[in-house]
């Protein structure tokens, strides 16, 4: 079964920078898309960038041109400039692909805070 465990969310103020790191890990696994969602309070949970096994991006556009994803091997980042108090919620981690007998799979991470400060 595939994991995936994040870091790097916290507290900062508008117009800072944050880094969001996410491994995935398991037996035997291959990913197809990783991505970041996130859910603020009150609302929907929302894709906020996604990167294939190819290396093609796909962004929200409330954060082009100020957040970029990357992935290396099972881990993917995001890197988060010039944060706005809008960008406050719960980041989440998505993995989805296949195992080598067939099955699919499309896995959540546990989330992690980001908050920031006008």
């Amino acid at each position: 079964q595939v994991q995936l465990v994040e870091s790097g969310g916290g507290l900062v103020q508008a117009g800072g920078s944050l880094r969001l790191s996410c491994a995935a890990s398991g037996n035997r696994f291959r990913i197809n898309v990783m991505g970041w969602y996130r859910q603020a309070p009150g609302k929907q949970r929302e894709m906020v960038a996604v990167v294939d096994s190819g290396g093609t991006t796909v962004y929200a556009d409330s954060v082009k041109g100020r957040f970029a994803i990357s992935r290396g091997g099972a881990t993917v980042y995001l890197q988060m400039n010039n944060l706005k108090p809008e960008d406050t919620a719960v980041y989440y981690c998505n993995a989805n692909g296949n195992y080598p007998t067939g099955p699919q799979y499309n896995t959540w991470g546990q989330g992690t805070q980001v908050t920031v400060s006008s």
